[in-house]
């Protein structure tokens, strides 16, 4: 009896020992493994102090406010304005400080359960303006234009002046006569006609076509995201605008805007100057159709 009561134990030992093994494998080591890498604000903090960068000097060169730096560094995205302005702030911060931008956004999405907006294959864009470009009218086109309708004008007063000067001396001499007479000695009442002043130079932004809507973006004292779409939603384009740099979009129905940084950039629709797209630090949505830039 006490070999059978012994041996029932150890059967019990060894049934609670597989129970706690599977136990084992079916607790924390099967689950999900918690994230340890530092968050994003912290990599970003971190990289800003690695580059002896301050909030000020970061905001300054990126244009993002510094109460926005702050948060982000924070890891509250919540002034950002949305997941759109969120990425294109992570990657210009990343860039400031020397981070990877790429790797940010990516975290960013998984945590937020965003996908990040899909760009069209840079030979799907190139192609577009290259199309687009084709059914511009050139602009030396429009430049010998202008310049014929000058010179047409120009004729057209100094024919249109002949017939004064031919009556006032058909009764003493012929025409010859009387041109030759009036280079001797001109009178203020019959004085040759001056030509029209010459053509002010236009600009290319100026002969946009009126059938389509054009505008131009100039960075101005400083860098912005921008965002362009066309008419039927396509993106045109979507990056950062360093400052010096330009973009020219061109559609039939409309061009659609979002600036992050409105005070650099500045604006030229459809052959206007609209000056620039809004305050330092301000996001503006535009859209522009063709005809007055005010209409759209």
């Amino acid at each position: 009896m006490t070999i059978g009561k012994s041996s029932h134990r150890d059967h019990g030992r060894s049934s609670d020992a597989r129970s706690a093994e599977t136990d084992s494998a079916t607790g924390p080591q099967a689950g999900a493994v918690s994230d340890t890498r530092p968050t994003i604000g912290r990599v970003l903090a971190d990289a800003r102090l690695a580059a002896g960068l301050t909030v000020d000097e970061v905001s300054a060169s990126t244009r993002v406010r510094v109460p926005i730096v702050h948060a982000i560094e924070e890891d509250d995205f919540s002034r950002c304005g949305g997941d759109f302005y969120a990425r294109g702030h992570l990657r210009s911060l990343a860039r400031a400080v020397g981070a990877d931008g790429d790797a940010l956004v990516a975290r960013y999405d998984d945590l937020h359960g965003t996908a990040p907006v899909v760009l069209a294959p840079v030979a799907r864009l190139d192609a577009k303006r290259i199309r687009a470009d084709r059914g511009r009218p050139t602009w030396t086109g429009a430049m010998l234009v202008a310049i014929a309708a000058v010179v047409l004008l120009i004729v057209f007063n100094l024919f249109s002046s002949k017939p004064g000067k031919a009556a006032a001396g058909a009764a003493s001499s012929p025409l010859p006569s009387v041109a030759a007479s009036a280079s001797a000695s001109p009178s203020p009442s019959a004085s040759p006609a001056q030509p029209p002043a010459p053509a002010p130079s236009i600009a290319p932004i100026a002969a946009a076509p009126a059938d389509k809507v054009t505008v131009k973006l100039v960075a101005e004292g400083g860098a912005s995201w921008v965002s362009a779409l066309d008419g039927d939603g396509n993106s045109l384009f979507q990056n950062d605008m360093d400052d010096g740099s330009n973009q020219t979009f061109t559609d039939p129905k409309q061009i659609k805007l979002v600036i992050g940084n409105a005070a650099a950039v500045h604006l030229y629709v459809n052959g206007k100057d609209l000056g620039p797209a809004g305050k330092d630090g301000q996001v503006v949505h535009l859209t522009y159709t063709p005809g007055d830039p005010q209409a759209g």
